[in-house]
């Protein structure tokens, strides 16, 4: 069991104690729930109630945090104590997972292919002629690297993850299980007899550095050139991104959207849960996109949209507030339609 004092965690996330420093922590919790032993964090006012009656050992709050009655749990005050749980969490998660080193067998591995120190293989792996593995890296059980594929250092794969030929993945990437990576793109030509022919797919993928892809998603090659997703994109589970896409740095995308090929995100980009995003258009920097919104045109910087098709939020909740009014209008227009 890993444990340490609440003063370690409080010099660890730059904090101030409050209480008994010598507390001892083995486990993180929620405010509402924590046992004993557990360290929770309290930022939105809407949970100060539970820190009176939390059996949580410590808790993380914002400096100025001035209680209202009297507290048991031992208090570490922070800047942000959301922030300072996700540390803490990463923190944990670093020493409990990611541990692993040598190779679980059996598991395979071409003779062409070259591998840094420290690499972890699980069973039924299977890497690929002339692939590059950097140091650090983690390939868990049943994952499939194709041939010529780069993974650089420290990026985690994980079980049941496949990389199609020729993708090319930077560090500190984790890519969680089930997702594709490098499948063909949707690319079909009709015929005069109705029938499609497939154009052949023969770009690939280019991942950057600190990428985080959910699990089941899947992102096709380019037809030509890259399918790019920049440094510090965030894709959750059941995404699909088709060829050509380019996705720039620190865009956050949400399950189950959709990006049609050969358009490109901007920097800083947030895709809320079941958008679609036609093709060939642009995305600009610090755009926001609502839940279900689907985007048919290019999008200028700093928006905020919504709707199907989307547009400007501000005129989407005008537009919505009448919407929701219209049967009780229609009902109005009948009744004076009956009397005149």
């Amino acid at each position: 069991m890993i444990e340490f004092s609440a003063d370690y965690i409080a010099q660890l996330l730059d904090g101030e104690v409050q209480g008994d420093g010598a507390t001892k922590i083995s486990k993180l919790g929620k405010i509402d729930d924590a046992e004993p032993g557990a360290i929770a964090f309290l930022s939105n006012p809407k949970y100060e109630p539970a820190i009176y009656s939390t059996s949580a050992s410590a808790v993380l709050v914002e400096k100025d945090f001035q209680p209202r009655q009297s507290i048991r749990t031992t208090l570490i005050r922070v800047d942000d104590p959301y922030s300072g749980f996700t540390a803490l969490l990463e923190e944990y998660h670093k020493l409990t997972n990611h541990n692993k080193a040598g190779v679980e067998e059996p598991a395979f591995i071409h003779e062409s292919a070259t591998t840094g120190e420290n690499l972890y293989r699980g069973a039924f792996s299977y890497v690929g002629a002339n692939c590059q593995i950097g140091k650090g890296v983690k390939i868990y059980p049943q994952a499939y690297i194709g041939d010529g594929v780069t993974i650089s250092d420290y990026t985690v794969i994980h079980s049941g993850v496949k990389i199609y030929a020729g993708t090319i993945i930077g560090s500190h990437c984790v890519i969680h299980a089930g997702a594709v990576i490098g499948s063909d793109g949707f690319g079909f030509a009709p015929q005069s007899d109705g029938s499609y022919k497939t154009i052949p797919q023969l770009g690939n993928v280019v991942i950057g550095h600190h990428v985080s892809i959910g699990a089941n998603t899947t992102i096709d090659c380019a037809t030509l050139g890259s399918t790019l997703i920049k440094d510090g994109v965030k894709l959750d589970n059941l995404i699909q991104i088709a060829h050509n896409a380019e996705n720039v740095e620190k865009t956050e995308i949400a399950a189950q959207t959709g990006i049609y090929g050969s358009n490109k995100e901007g920097k800083n980009c947030v895709l809320a849960g079941q958008v679609g995003i036609v093709g060939h258009i642009s995305v600009g920097d610090k755009v926001t996109i609502g839940a279900q919104a689907g985007v048919g045109k290019s999008i200028a910087s700093n928006e905020i949209l919504l709707g199907s098709p989307a547009f400007d939020i501000r005129k989407y909740k005008r537009a919505y507030a009448a919407f929701k009014n219209l049967p009780d209008l229609v009902r109005r227009i009948n009744e004076l339609e009956k009397k005149y």
